[in-house]
């Protein structure tokens, strides 16, 4: 896809989004990293983001960065934080002032979507679920957004021993609305990976350019925060 199509569309998508987000309620942000990588390794932009984001927002959001592997220590942290009147027991209420994004690269992606399908068990909905280059982990779906998320977005490239999920849809298109599958190819833009080890960048170097690409993560950040109040 071209480039500006792109940006284009990108900004008519975080535009919709941001309509009709207007609850001052805080926002929970999950995000997931891929691999085997530490929730708290920075040369990451999924660890970046969560760092901004609960620097600028303070308690209007409460942001979590999970390894993808910590799904159901997620969906722990998920329950504690909705469980407003600490009974251990989640009230209807509760569950309707529910206002959830999660996100992820790679397995992290994965285990997104698997937690939003978790959260849908609980009658929990989820306002968005952003993937990022989607590798779908052994025993879960990472291709069909549960009908409990509201709007869902893909980025993805295809090069590489490693590549992304290219088309994401929804198991209930009148609940869940798909705001793009949006593909990025990095052979004649190539993206720096600083920090990254030497058989990540020779082996699987496209799947970890999109994870490094600023223009992505800038659109990630901007879905988030037209979620946040």
């Amino acid at each position: 896809m071209d480039g500006s199509v792109i940006r284009r569309s990108l900004a008519i998508l975080i535009f919709i989004s941001w309509f009709g987000s207007s609850s001052d309620a805080a926002v929970i942000v999950i995000g997931f990293v891929g691999g085997f990588v530490h929730r708290n390794d920075t040369v990451h932009q999924e660890v970046q983001l969560a760092n901004h984001l609960s620097k600028d927002y303070g308690s209007g959001a409460e942001v979590r960065i999970f390894e993808n592997h910590s799904g159901r220590q997620a969906y722990n942290e998920v329950m504690r934080l909705l469980d407003s009147n600490h009974d251990g027991n989640l009230s209807a209420e509760e569950k309707r002032d529910a206002r959830i994004v999660l996100y992820g690269h790679s397995w992290g992606a994965s285990e997104a979507v698997a937690l939003a399908r978790t959260l849908q068990k609980e009658s929990v909905n989820v306002l968005l679920t952003i993937q990022v280059d989607s590798v779908s982990k052994p025993g879960e779906d990472d291709k069909l957004i549960p009908a409990n998320v509201a709007q869902a977005v893909n980025f993805y490239q295809l090069d590489g021993f490693l590549h992304g999920q290219r088309k994401i849809i929804a198991a209930d298109p009148s609940h869940t609305q798909i705001l793009g599958n949006f593909q990025f190819d990095y052979k004649n833009n190539p993206v720096k990976c600083d920090g990254y080890p030497w058989y990540a960048r020779m082996f699987m170097k496209p799947h970890i350019e999109i994870e490094s690409d600023p223009k992505v993560w800038s659109q990630v950040e901007s879905l988030i925060r037209a979620k946040l109040p």
